[in-house]
This record gives structure tokens, C-alpha cells and sequence, in this order.
């Protein structure tokens, strides 16, 4: 029975050539961008989740509350993890994690930049991370101590198992490898090549040991069987107390959040968790929803749409005998024969388009056989797609009666036109709302792109501030600036796209007792307005010729306001225990992501120490020689340190770089869903077209022009379309209105984007269903009518 259902699937494929390759063609781009998804999805919910005991890791955050609002962060001060610890007896380990930092690391005449950070002694506790060589009890328990991973350890010693023991040299000094551990895995959320240790990390920035400062992370390890509830309700109120310094007004509050959860939900709105990752993962989990169920209502129209061709074939076999069940079978063997077809397009399409889209998405997906979920998931496809697709079609022919279809051609009723009819509008809006997504994220990343952010971010290079430049950086500066196509040079203590930097130790003259306000802060060396090409409002920058100016400060505007000073030039200001004045206002400028609307910011001076981020302005359209004349003196002054730079503008770009990437991949996969929407359009044109053929010739005999015939054809397939429109219009307002809101600035919704998105789906429908009805109204009406 089952070779004879096969036997008859092959016959029917082969036989309707066009029809099956539309349908296998369908089902395979709508299989393969399920596949490709899901292989994406399931990699975002494996990220950070690889820990053993992932149930009892977590990340101490803090609710910071002020100025009526609440800011979650994961900054903490620097001394938490060790202080927790002690005084928590529910926490089995603690340790700090500071951001990642480029450094250049060397074994004699080896060298190499590497990404690394400092990290507590329980690092390894916390996380099982393989240890090739060493303890974790002792990897990071001295100052002098390095763990390095095996590719950093392979690169030096040649094999990372004889790096025990053996001296790594970090910004000038010899630092001992007491562990070896695995290169971590693509899924970690924490990115380094070597860790160092934390007590050195607090001797080189003493700020940090400040229970008001926050900057590093703090992670920790409950014992097991402890309600992480318990421990967090003791660290809501920890930081009390805790420093003699502390403000009076208390507006820090501790919470744990989840070390499984860090990855996808990262985002909070004024103390709420408000998403992150989490939110594109139900994105394409629904992208790839939507294509699936576009590409089986393609097959469920097209083999309803032709079930008239087949109603002699059910007839005479209800008639000998078939029953209903066994016709069902038959069908949906077919459907499944199909759906198997084009799973196999599938794959080799997912496996051709893998390269492209790991180097869009920066993944490293592959197509994992030997995974059974994997196994399972594509079995799940096959078979919901084969029940999606060919379960109506199976039932509404196996329905047919004999004596019906046995008299004449069938006739479908209005149900069944309705139900096809219905399918359509319901591609086109699953279209539509890929299209409205992509012109909105398209326009809101151009937004960005555009946006006044208070400073020029064109012709800026970003050096590492390190070895004899940060050193001599006076001499290196004024060697620069010798150079016609230089324009500036300054330093900054952070990235000014990345400043994290927050304190609530700032007093005023007139402060209310009562006021907690978190202040960002940065240094930066003279010359930083210049080069940055900051507007002054008021006053004057740091200058060379006022002494005093190593204490002073410069403000924003979003400072000035929450200072109160109707003229804050020349008033006084306390930045921890450093009293200055206020010499500058700036113009309100981003220094954070759009995704946060800008806050006040106090600037002080520091040239004694030269931080990581030297910034050189270059001549517009001079940027390829002034790297020449900087990469000669780096040499020249740094020889055991490689040269690397970046953009500030690139670096701009890059930290949008997810949004960009959803951005790519909805317009990738709405170009998808709008062809295989058209595939099936196609189909059902063709098939009406072919119905048709008689009428077109006796009304084109009755001097019927092309353009009439072409429009009556095209007329029903347009409304549809046109309902399609009205009813995503809402949908796709309301979805890309709560997308837009998690950016702090943003682009308004207009009608021209829905406008916009209707005429692509309105032109696309039009080519479609116009090359079918052309075809047919030029068709000689002597061929259509030599039969009557």
C-alpha cells in the first residue's frame, strides 16, 4: 500500500512540473529559513549557560535611585566580592571582574595584543572553566600571578602544559603563569585570553577601593540548597554603613540577578527587567514561524486551487471502493513526499548560506548531525510542516463527491475560494510586517548614524595609551602635532562612547542634604574640547596657563541644571575630596549609547597619568597619511608594542552592532517572505489564468482590449492585497512602536513607512500576477475556443 501511495506521489510530481517545483521551491526556502533561525536561536539560548551549577551563579547589580528614577547596572565597588563573602555566609565564593582591556603580552621576543582583565581568586571556583595546568585555589591568588588560555600559552611556550611556572611580561613587569585553562567556548558571555590578579587590580586603581566608586562586576557562587532570595534580601540594604564617606541619603540597592539569565536579559526600565537579547530571540522565533506557515499556506492554496484537476481521478476512486481514510492517506503522503523533497533543498541550502551568514551574525554556527536535538527539531519541521500543508488539501479532495466530479468538472464552491482567498491575505500580512520592520529599523539605524551626538566623531584616532607613549606622552604629542595633517591630540580616561564611570561623592555650594545624584565623571588631558570639537556654552577649557586648573572642572548642561547655579562659571564644586571650581559649561553631549538619554557629567583634568584612550584629530581627507606619520613614531618610541588603532567613528557603529544585525536579517528574511508570498501569488495566477482561458477568448472575440483583461484578472489577487495592508498596518505599528521606545531617541512613526511598505507589497503583487494575466490576455483566442 505505502509503495503504491509513493508510486502515484512521484507520478503526480512528475506530471505537473511547474506546479510541484513552485510548491517544492516554496517549502524549501520557507524550511531552510526556519532552520538557519533555529540554529541562531538555539545558540543565543545556549550563550552563557555552559557553567556547571549555572542554578547557584550569580551577578550582584545595583538599582541606583535618583532624580525620581531608577539605573541598573552591574557596576559595583571594588571591594564588594571579598566583602560579601565574609559577612554572607550563604555565598561559598565571591570575585570582581573588571572590563576587558587590550594589552600587549610578551615572552621574549614574542609579542602579542590580547584581551584580559583582572579577576578575584575565586574565579575559578565560580566558573569551570578546564584547567590545563594549575589549581584554581592558587591560580590568581598573588599579585604576580597570570592564568592564561591555551591558545595564549600555545602561542608562547609551544605547548600549554610547560607554561606552568614560566614569566609572561604585562605593561613592564614579569608576571608568573600559575594556571592554564581552556580557550573558552564562542558561547561565553565573558570574553578574555589571560586574567590577572585582583589585589593588583586595586593597587593600580586605588579610586576603586572607595565604597562610593563603581565600575567593576562582582560574581558569586551560593552554597547549595540556599534561597538566593534570602541572600539577596541581606544585600539590599549591604552597602549601608560601609564607608564613614558614605552619603547620607542612601540610593544604592543590591539585587542578584541570575548568571543564566545575564546574556538574554540584560535590559532594565527604571528598576524593572525590561528584556535584552531575549527580545530578537522572540523575533526570529516568530520570523521563522511566519515563514514556515507562508511557505505551507503556499502549498495548501496551490493544491486546493488545482484540486479540480484531480476531482475525476477522486471520483473514480471513491467510486470502485476507496474509502475516505485511505484518500486522505494518499494526500498526505504526497504532501509528506514533497515536504521531504524539499527538506533536502533545505539543508543544502542552510549548508551553502552558513559561511554568509556566520560572518553577518559574527557566530560560528554549523549544522550539528550528530546533535540529537538537532535530529529531533528537523523530524519537528518535517512533520508539522507536512501535516500544515497537506492535512486541508487531504481532507477537502478526499471529501469530493463521485457522482458530482463523474457528471462534469467540479465546481468549488464560495467556502472553498473564501479559504484560499483568506490564505493570501494572511501571507501578505506576515509580509507586510516584515517589510514595515525593515524600512523602521533601516531608518532608525540611519537616525543613529546621523545624529548630532555633541561631538564630531569623523577623523578621530583612538591609540592605546601605553609603554614609553603614555610615558613620554608630552614628547609624543608635540612629535604629532609637528605633522600638517594633524590637527589635535588628548587623551581620555574612557572610551568616549563608553563612559560607565559614576559617583554620588560631589558636593555644591547650596546642595540639598536630601539630593542623591549619581554623576558621571572622566579625566582627560588639554586640548580634549578641541579634538573632540565640543561646543562651549560657557567659560573656557583646561589650559596649560592656569596652574590651578589640575582641580578644576568642567560641566554639561545636564549638570548645570541639577546644580542649581544660575551662573555656574567660577562656582565652587567638590569631586570626592578634590575642591576646584567650575571653569567650563559643554553643550549636552552623548557619551553613552541613544539607548539612554544623556546625564550629567563632571570633567576633571589629569595629565600626571595618561589613560588607555590617546585621541588624534586628523585633516579631513588626510586620515591615510597621518596614520603613516603615527605608525612610524609608535615604532619609533614603542618598538615592543604593536601598533593598533581604531575610528571613533567605526567604534560608534560597532556598538549598535546588534541592532544593525537584526536590522539585516529582517530585511533578508522579508525579501524571503515576500518571494515565496509571490511563489505561490504565481501559482494561483497561472492556475487562474489556465481556468480562465475560454472566457478570456470569447470576451477577447467580443473586442475585449488586453488592458481590460489584464485588469479583470488582476483585480481579485489586488483586493486581497489591499486587505492585506489594512490589517497589518495596525499590527506592525503597534510591534515597531514598543521597539523603538528602548532607544531613548528615536525616529517617529509616520505614515510614509506603512505607505512605503503597501506600494513594495502592492508593486511586487502587480509584476507577479501582471506577467500571468499579459500572458493570458495576449493568448490567440483561436487556440482557447478550437475545442467548442
Amino acid at each position: 500500500m505505502l509503495n503504491n501511495y509513493f508510486k502515484i506521489a512521484c507520478r503526480n510530481i512528475v506530471r505537473n512540473k511547474a506546479f510541484s517545483a513552485i510548491n517544492i521551491m516554496g517549502l524549501a526556502l520557507g524550511i531552510a529559513s526556519g532552520l538557519i533561525l533555529l540554529l541562531w536561536v538555539q545558540d543565543e539560548l545556549r550563550t552563557g549557560r555552559q557553567y556547571a551549577d549555572i542554578g547557584r551563579l550569580f551577578r550582584i547589580m545595583e538599582h541606583e535611585i535618583a532624580d525620581g528614577r531608577i539605573v541598573t547596572d552591574e557596576d559595583t565597588p571594588g571591594l564588594m566580592a571579598d566583602e560579601v563573602k565574609s559577612h554572607i555566609p550563604e555565598i561559598a565564593y565571591a570575585a570582581g571582574i573588571s572590563t576587558n582591556e587590550e594589552h600587549v603580552l610578551s615572552v621574549g621576543e614574542k609579542s602579542s595584543r590580547l584581551t584580559g582583565c583582572f579577576a578575584g581568586a575565586d574565579w575559578f571556583h565560580i566558573y569551570n572553566i578546564p584547567l590545563l595546568a594549575g589549581a584554581a585555589t592558587s591560580a590568581l591568588s598573588m599579585p604576580d600571578n597570570i592564568a592564561i588560555s591555551r591558545k595564549v600559552a600555545t602561542a608562547f611556550f609551544n605547548d600549554p602544559y610547560t607554561a606552568l611556572g614560566k614569566n609572561v611580561r604585562f605593561d613592564g613587569s614579569d608576571y608568573k603563569v600559575t594556571a592554564v585553562f581552556e580557550d573558552l567556548p564562542h558561547q561565553s558571555t565573558d570574553k578574555y585570553d589571560y586574567l590577572l590578579n585582583w589585589q593588583l587590580y586595586l593597587k593600580r586603581e586605588p579610586w576603586l577601593t572607595v565604597w562610593e566608586n563603581t565600575g567593576p562586576g562582582t560574581r558569586i557562587q551560593v552554597k547549595p540548597g540556599t534561597d538566593p532570595k534570602k541572600v539577596e534580601s541581606k544585600l539590599k540594604t549591604f552597602l549601608k554603613g560601609r564607608n564613614k564617606d558614605i552619603s547620607a541619603v542612601y540610593n544604592i540597592e543590591l539585587f542578584l540577578q541570575p548568571e543564566a539569565d545575564a546574556y538574554l536579559y540584560s535590559n532594565f526600565s527604571n528598576g524593572q527587567r525590561d528584556g535584552g537579547r531575549i527580545g530578537y530571540v522572540r523575533l526570529f522565533i516568530i520570523v521563522a514561524a511566519f515563514l514556515l506557515l507562508i511557505a505551507t499556506i503556499n502549498f495548501m492554496n496551490l493544491t486546493t486551487a488545482r484540486s479540480i484537476k484531480r476531482a475525476k481521478e477522486v471520483g473514480v476512486r471513491k467510486a470502485i471502493g476507496a474509502q475516505r481514510l485511505s484518500l486522505i492517506w494518499q494526500f498526505m503522503h504526497e504532501a509528506l513526499l514533497m515536504t521531504v523533497i524539499a527538506t533536502i533543498l533545505a539543508i543544502a541550502t542552510v549548508w551553502l548560506s552558513l559561511p554568509f551568514f556566520n560572518r553577518l551574525t559574527d557566530k560560528t554556527l554549523s549544522l550539528p548531525f550528530g546533535d540529537p536535538a538537532f535530529g529531533i527539531s528537523l523530524l519537528g519541521i518535517l512533520i508539522v510542516t507536512s501535516l500544515l500543508s497537506g492535512s486541508y488539501p487531504a481532507f477537502f479532495l478526499s471529501a469530493i463527491k463521485p457522482v458530482r466530479v463523474l457528471k462534469g468538472t467540479l465546481q468549488t464552491g464560495p467556502s472553498a475560494q473564501l479559504f484560499r482567498r483568506g490564505l493570501v491575505v494572511f501571507q501578505f500580512v506576515l509580509s507586510i510586517l516584515m517589510i514595515v520592520g525593515t524600512i523602521v529599523v533601516y531608518r532608525q539605524m540611519k537616525y543613529i548614524q546621523r545624529k548630532n551626538l555633541g561631538f564630531d566623531r569623523e577623523n578621530i584616532i583612538i591609540l592605546r595609551g601605553e609603554g614609553d607613549i603614555a610615558a613620554h606622552f608630552q614628547t609624543f604629542k608635540q612629535e604629532l602635532l609637528q605633522q600638517p595633517d594633524i590637527q589635535s591630540v588628548s587623551h581620555m580616561q574612557t572610551n568616549p562612547l563608553q563612559n560607565r564611570n559614576t559617583t554620588d561623592i560631589v558636593n555644591w555650594q547650596g546642595k540639598d542634604p536630601s539630593l542623591a545624584i549619581q554623576f558621571n565623571n572622566t579625566a582627560v588631558g588639554y586640548d580634549f574640547v578641541k579634538t573632540m570639537h565640543l561646543q562651549m556654552l560657557q567659560g573656557r577649557d583646561f589650559s596649560p596657563a592656569y596652574g590651578a586648573d589640575s582641580t578644576n572642572y568642567l560641566i554639561n548642561e545636564s549638570t548645570a541644571k541639577r546644580l542649581g547655579y544660575k551662573d555656574p562659571v567660577g562656582q565652587p564644586l567638590t569631586f570626592g575630596k578634590q575642591a576646584g571650581i567650575i571653569i567650563g559649561v559643554l553643550k549636552d553631549f552623548h557619551f553613552n549609547s541613544l539607548h539612554v538619554p544623556i546625564r550629567p557629567i563632571i570633567i576633571r583634568l589629569n595629565e600626571k597619568q595618561v589613560y588607555d584612550h590617546i585621541l588624534i584629530k586628523t585633516q579631513p581627507g588626510q586620515t591615510k597619511q597621518a596614520l603613516a606619520g603615527i605608525e612610524r613614531l609608535c615604532r619609533k618610541m614603542n618598538p615592543d608594542y604593536p601598533f593598533t588603532y581604531s575610528f571613533l567613528d567605526s567604534d560608534f557603529q560597532n556598538s549598535y552592532k546588534s541592532e544593525t544585525i537584526a536590522g539585516s536579517l529582517i530585511a533578508i528574511f522579508a525579501c524571503l517572505s515576500i518571494f515565496i508570498a509571490c511563489l505561490g501569488l504565481f501559482g494561483l495566477a497561472a492556475f487562474t489564468a489556465e481556468q480562465r482561458t475560454k472566457e478570456i477568448g470569447v470576451r477577447k472575440v467580443l473586442g475585449a482590449s488586453v488592458v481590460s483583461i489584464v485588469r479583470l484578472l488582476s483585480g481579485d489577487f489586488l483586493k486581497l492585497v489591499f486587505a492585506a495592508i489594512i490589517i497589518a498596518s495596525p499590527l506592525a505599528w503597534y510591534t515597531m512602536r514598543q521597539w523603538l521606545d528602548t532607544f531613548s531617541y528615536k525616529i517617529s512613526l509616520s505614515w510614509s513607512v506603512f505607505l512605503l511598505a503597501g506600494c513594495i507589497a502592492i508593486m511586487i503583487a502587480i509584476l507577479t500576477i501582471g506577467f500571468q494575466s499579459v500572458k493570458a490576455a495576449l493568448l490567440n483566442p483561436v487556440k482557447s475556443l478550437k475545442e467548442e
